[in-house]
């Protein structure tokens, strides 16, 4: 029989825990603060958390991440995170401290025990004593391109194929450059795919309806396509692009998104909730000038520097300015440079098939493989280091 965990300071809310999960036939045990919590994962072994935000002593994100860093990559248990912010910073905060779910309170007792069958499932014992199942990564890169035509598209693209094909990851593909998107034609793909207006009106979003949007594509990567017209982008909001984009980032290893140039309140949301934002550029006088006034106006919203990196493309073109030029002029070395394989890149693009999937030993294939290889580098350690009558509704007392 499997024994839950509730940590939760409110009594209400651990009776009626308990009273739900032994109805469905767990054992239960209780907390009242962060560090009861940890003594009792550490003494009883616990097969699932659920695990309030909000503890006297230590707090539900803090208590997580000692969690995951104690489990050092072993025997991962699945922590639902609870919590009555709807904000969207909170459910990220929540997943980047290691938790695998978030419910907002109040919630409905049978999503409870849904959430909890399908975490069970994937992380449970399996027979045979077999090992349970690493937890996505759960990592969120965004590749924003200084100007039009410097080739971030081309980029975000090839970089998600190589995560897949090369190191295993699971991948989606998010094209979130919503009025004039081109990852139809970059991938060959026609006007009848979903795409993410197909969310938009749906009273919930969960993740079977996700999966029943994301499209396939035949390097193993799933794909959320944009609008096929420029006036629904209209339909999809900074929030509700943010949820989905977190509901997705609990699925998968890496969600790589393609932004729009615009930085306006969509973009700004999607590099603010990022673990990793790749500015590409080329080494002309625009774009010198487009990649400071960016550089800048992030740091005036309070960005941490170190979550962004530069991408050279074309870097071996001549332009009149050289990669040391460059530099100087940015105060900043770039992390990434891409050669100018213009036959190779423009062939790609023109029949729709991804140079990293159809030729993936070419010159080119092998640099996107590196820059792959250095964003896995970057959070694979550090995930292995720290995933008739009405039913009660959970939570619906005090708010937080």
């Amino acid at each position: 029989m499997t024994k839950i965990l509730v940590v939760d300071d409110e009594a209400n809310v651990q009776r009626l825990l308990q009273y739900t999960l032994k109805q469905a036939g767990y054992t239960v045990s209780v907390a009242g603060d962060g560090q009861e919590a940890l003594k009792l994962w550490s003494s009883e072994s616990p097969g699932l958390i659920l695990l309030d935000v909000s503890l006297p002593k230590l707090d539900g994100y803090a208590v997580a991440e000692r969690i995951r860093a104690d489990e050092g990559g072993k025997n991962h248990v699945p922590i639902i995170m609870l919590t009555s912010e709807k904000e969207v910073e909170q459910k990220v905060r929540g997943l980047r401290a290691g938790a695998d779910d978030y419910l907002v309170k109040p919630f409905h007792q049978a999503e409870l025990l849904a959430r909890m069958r399908g975490l069970l499932s994937r992380f449970g014992p399996q027979e045979g004593g077999a090992t349970r199942a690493r937890p996505p990564l759960g990592k969120m890169i965004a590749f924003y391109g200084a100007k039009g035509g410097v080739g971030a598209t081309t980029i975000a693209i090839n970089t998600a194929i190589a995560l897949h094909t090369e190191l295993d990851r699971k991948v989606a593909l998010v094209d979130a450059v919503l009025q004039f998107g081109d990852h139809r034609v970059f991938l060959d793909l026609g006007n009848d795919r979903k795409s993410v207006t197909d969310l938009m009106n749906a009273p919930q979003v969960d993740a079977e309806l996700l999966k029943s949007v994301l499209v396939k594509h035949d390097s193993g990567v799933d794909l959320l396509l944009a609008p096929t017209s420029p006036e629904e982008a209209d339909l999809i909001t900074p929030e509700n692009l943010a949820s989905v984009l977190l509901m997705l980032r609990s699925m998968y290893d890496y969600v790589i998104v393609d932004t729009d140039k615009r930085l306006g309140d969509l973009v700004l949301s999607i590099l603010d909730h990022a673990d990793e934002v790749h500015i590409v550029m080329t080494a002309d006088l625009s774009c010198l000038k487009n990649v400071r006034l960016v550089l800048e106006a992030l740091r005036k919203t309070g960005f941490d520097p170190k979550r962004l990196k530069l991408a050279l493309n074309r870097s071996n073109a001549f332009t009149g300015i050289s990669v040391g030029a460059a530099e100087s002029a940015l105060k900043r070395e770039f992390e990434t440079k891409i050669t100018n394989e213009y036959r190779v890149a423009i062939s790609a693009q023109n029949t729709g098939s991804p140079f990293s999937y159809s030729k993936p030993d070419a010159p080119l294939s092998r640099e996107i493989v590196e820059l792959a290889h250095a964003i896995d580098a970057s959070f694979a350690p550090q995930v292995a280091a720290v995933a008739g009558v009405p039913a009660p509704r959970i939570g619906a007392g005090r708010g937080r």
